[in-house]
């Protein structure tokens, strides 16, 4: 268990946490920390339980044992005021347009003031590169596009933090560059983001890794920790998963 200093650095604390679906264990006895400020991969294969784990990071699930800490808080109403959530299915309204989307999910996230709203629903549209078609409706967009209003609405109230499940799927290459682009802006801003994945490309953009299996997390560290705890000078984040997969036991290499 980390002191009070160690626990004002992290933006998410898991411990022992499992969760299980009917007799399905979606999540073993999982333990995982998430300083501030970094881009946070949850990488594994489809069933490893990220998505799982992310919904019980944003109080969507309740873990039958363990702790968790968000933002230095269990999960809560209040909590959830800072965080931003993009879901791996899209849940935009298709007849609403991209502003009408975006203005929606201001005002589920509390954002009352009209013209204050508004200022911020045109600002997150020009930072993700859709305010020429802000009138648009979601049922006129390519599934790229879609993905970027997504985006939006998970940013449009300026979260600390960012849980976002499977955010690049289907994107075409230059789509996915410009949205690591947007990830790595905002780090920088000092927001934290959880982005799960099942693509080593995306896993090589972030700061920090977990691979996940089986409802475990199987090594942590950074992507350079892990491909040379393999003892491969040549070993990629592939090797390196496969390279874990076959311990005993979990590792933290950082």
């Amino acid at each position: 268990m980390l002191d009070a200093s160690e626990n004002r650095t992290l933006a998410l604390e898991v411990e022992n946490v499992s969760f299980s679906f009917g007799s399905v264990r979606a999540l073993d006895n999982l333990t995982l920390s998430v300083p501030k400020g970094v881009s946070f991969g949850l990488l594994g294969p489809n069933g490893s339980g990220k998505t799982t784990l992310i919904r019980i990071l944003v109080g969507l699930l309740k873990p039958r044992r363990g702790k968790v800490s968000v933002l230095g808080q269990p999960p809560s109403p209040k909590v959830a005021s800072q965080i931003g959530y993009m879901p791996q299915l899209s849940a935009l309204y298709g007849e609403l347009s991209i502003a009408g989307n975006v203005d929606f999910f201001a005002r589920i996230y509390g954002l009352k003031n009209a013209g204050a709203r508004a200022e911020l629903v045109d600002e997150t549209i020009k930072l993700v590169e859709l305010a020429e078609r802000k009138k648009a409706s979601i049922n006129e967009l390519s599934g790229g596009m879609r993905q970027r209003v997504s985006l939006a609405c998970a940013l449009v109230h300026k979260p600390s933090l960012l849980l976002l499940d499977e955010p690049t799927v289907g994107l075409d290459p230059e789509l996915r560059v410009n949205f690591w682009n947007h990830f790595r802006n905002l780090t920088a801003q000092g927001i934290t983001l959880v982005i799960s994945s099942h693509t080593m490309d995306d896993a090589a953009h972030c700061d920090r890794l977990a691979f996940l299996r089986e409802g475990r997390v199987i090594a942590q560290g950074t992507p350079a920790q892990l491909t040379e705890a393999t003892g491969n000078p040549e070993a990629s984040l592939e090797d390196a998963f496969l390279y874990f997969t076959k311990q005993e036991v979990s590792c933290n290499v950082a």
